[in-house]
């Protein structure tokens, strides 16, 4: 009678091995904490969360930007929609500790992924969505389509195959007042600023203003492609504002606007006056990079990851506005 066939003691050990490396990992990946999530008071009913000073991670859940929420005697208003749908969820858990009222409006600053992710959520719960008009463009582009397809991966499993772009129900095209639960909400469009679509949300009533990305407070911008010289205008009209707390898209909320917002302001006004002498000059952008003296920005957050870009992509701006000037 032949002799059963019997695996190396080996491969079972390989096998075992490879099992419980797997197991390991799984209870690593179950192990990580939730990046904390803390609700702050900026006015009487008025409301936000922090996100991280990082980039999008699996770890943080892509929870690197912040949204607000303002309860009205009627419903909940939430400006931006966080990074993930995970985070959605839990946005709406840390509101339903303050109140039982619907969530009845998303109001969304601009549609860059860590503000809209998390649209779904509140899709799912009868929330209406309200955007300006300028950002159909950007959200029905491959470059929307992409960067939720990387996304996927890079974001797994916070944004999966079900995560998907969410279009407004309401899209305005200029300074809109709209009246939610009795309170009015004023919105004006600021862009093109830091994308074609920037809104900033003010309400009276408490004194708030929600900025979105016009603002990063404590830590650098990410200039991107941006509008520079539309968004210090920008900054200017927020300031007009009487507001007595402003929320920013990024970093802590802001009880001195003019202190705080100036240092944004200022930041952008460097790289114009800096990147456009050297192309005025005609100074190849490598080596004014080098000759800028970045001494008072280099400790603020974020300086590493975004200075260098937001400086060439303020070169190329200059270039095309030296160009506009010719012709």
């Amino acid at each position: 009678m032949p002799q059963a066939l019997h695996p190396a003691p080996s491969l079972f050990k390989r096998a075992s091995l490879g099992l419980l490396l797997w197991a390991a990992a799984g209870l690593s990946l179950a192990a990580d904490p939730e990046p904390a999530m803390k609700v702050e008071q900026v006015g009487p009913h008025s409301y936000y969360v922090q996100g991280l000073s990082q980039l999008g991670s699996t770890k943080n859940q892509n929870f690197i930007s912040n949204a607000g929420f303002v309860i009205t005697p009627q419903s909940v208003v939430v400006i931006d929609a966080l990074g993930s749908p995970r985070l959605a969820e839990r946005l709406t858990a840390e509101i339903r500790k303050l109140t039982p009222l619907p969530i009845s409006d998303v109001i969304l600053t601009h549609y860059h992924a860590d503000h809209i992710y998390g649209l779904q959520h509140f899709k799912q719960l009868g929330a209406k969505v309200t955007a300006h008009a300028a950002a159909k463009e950007y959200i029905q582009s491959d470059t929307a389509r992409l960067r939720l397809q990387a996304s996927r991966t890079d974001l797994a499993p916070w944004i999966d195959e079900q995560t998907r772009l969410v279009e407004a129900d309401t899209w305005i095209d200029g300074p809109t007042a709209m009246k939610i639960g009795g309170w009015v909400f004023e919105i004006d469009h600021v862009g093109p600023s830091h994308t074609p679509e920037d809104l900033t949300v003010f309400v009276a009533e408490e004194k708030v203003l929600f900025a979105g990305d016009l603002f990063f407070n404590g830590r650098l911008p990410f200039v991107g492609k941006a509008n520079s010289s539309q968004w210090i205008l920008s900054l200017d009209q927020m300031l007009k504002h009487d507001a007595t707390s402003v929320v920013p898209g990024h970093g802590p909320a802001s009880r001195d606007p003019k202190k705080d917002i100036g240092m944004t302001r200022d930041y952008l006004k460097y790289l114009r006056a800096t990147m456009g002498q050297a192309v005025q000059d005609f100074v190849p952008f490598e080596e004014a990079y080098k000759a800028t003296d970045w001494s008072a920005f280099e400790a603020t957050p974020m300086f590493g990851f975004a200075n260098r870009m937001n400086a060439y992509n303020t070169y190329l701006l200059m270039e095309e506005e030296a160009l506009e000037k010719k012709r």
